[in-house]
């Protein structure tokens, strides 16, 4: 494993934090290149190398790949689906145009592996409301679904047409304690443990029966990992694997909130994020990730519930 030279772009970013320290675990610090083009998140300060970089930038990108001897890039840096409605043209051209970069250095060096993200935000309102399927009807309806969407089959492209071994998960709704909310329309979750323990009093963005897939960050970096160390010729899907743990609403999580914080007062007041939850599944069906490398989720929102308020 030491010979592994891992890349991490949008390293401070939500899932970057954390993915970042776990891969310092397995493949050792120094192997471990963190890199944004934000500053260095204070939970990655000391534990290993951090560059300043832009993916939008190809040459210096491709510089740091051949000066650090990478062999793995994880690509993070993204606009997500709440902020990519407000600056629609940014959010395109930095999702879109920093995956082809990679993709591309990674045909040209031969990189061993690259992960990028998708999100069950390529779904759109024709898509099964409850169980959705692997393969389905997908038609998303903000420009970061259709970023994603676009996005896959730039994946599934490259791993055909030039043998680059890109792997892809599709992230439901993330909840942790350790990194700021990225600007989600899930993101109403995180922000509702941070208000209930602060000021005991929340108000939703969404409606209160809004059901959304959600995933708890060490069930998704556990998943994330156990992808990347999956042999290729286990996977299946060269797209974006569907991945589920529970379905909630603001509503259920208030009620487990107050099991913990009895006088937690919530209100709802929707916004324009409203629609673009209305426009995703319920709960998906990730039958094929299960089937093809043994994927499960370990938290519940319960247990979910309980960690996040004891953190």
């Amino acid at each position: 494993m030491a010979k592994e030279k891992i890349l991490v772009i949008g390293a401070s970013g939500q899932i970057g934090v954390e993915l970042t320290m776990a891969l310092r675990e397995i493949y050792g610090n120094s192997n471990v290149i963190a890199s944004d083009l934000r500053e260095q998140n204070e939970l990655l300060r000391g534990t290993g190398p951090y560059v300043s970089l832009d993916v939008m930038n190809k040459e210096m990108l491709h510089v740091q790949v051949i000066r650090q001897g990478i062999t793995q890039i994880y690509l993070l840096a993204a606009i997500l689906s709440a902020t990519g409605e407000k600056n629609p043209n940014l959010a395109w051209n930095l999702n879109m145009q920093g995956l082809l970069n990679v993709l591309d250095i990674a045909r040209e060096e031969k990189l061993q592996k690259v992960y990028w993200p998708s999100s069950i935000a390529v779904f759109g309102p024709t898509s099964p409301k409850t169980n959705c399927p692997q393969h389905t009807i997908i038609e998303p309806t903000t420009v970061y679904g259709i970023s994603k969407f676009a996005g896959e089959f730039w994946c599934n492209y490259y791993y055909n047409r030039f043998g680059v071994d890109v792997r892809s998960l599709r992230y439901p709704g993330l909840i942790s304690y350790k990194s700021a909310p990225g600007g989600g329309t899930t993101d109403y979750s995180i922000e509702m443990f941070m208000q209930a323990k602060e000021e005991k009093q929340y108000q939703c963005f969404l409606q209160e029966d809004t059901y959304l897939p959600m995933m708890y960050m060490p069930d998704a970096i556990r998943a994330t990992i156990e992808l990347m160390e999956t042999p290729s010729h286990n996977l299946s899907i060269r797209t974006s694997y569907n991945i589920h743990a529970m379905s909630f609403s603001p509503a259920d999580l208030a009620d487990e909130i107050k099991s913990h914080i009895p006088d937690f007062k919530i209100s709802y007041q929707p916004d324009y994020r409203q629609a673009i939850a209305n426009s995703w599944p319920q709960s998906i069906n990730d039958s094929v990730a299960r089937s093809d490398w043994g994927w499960k989720e370990q938290y519940s929102l319960k247990r979910m519930t309980n960690e996040m308020i004891n953190q």
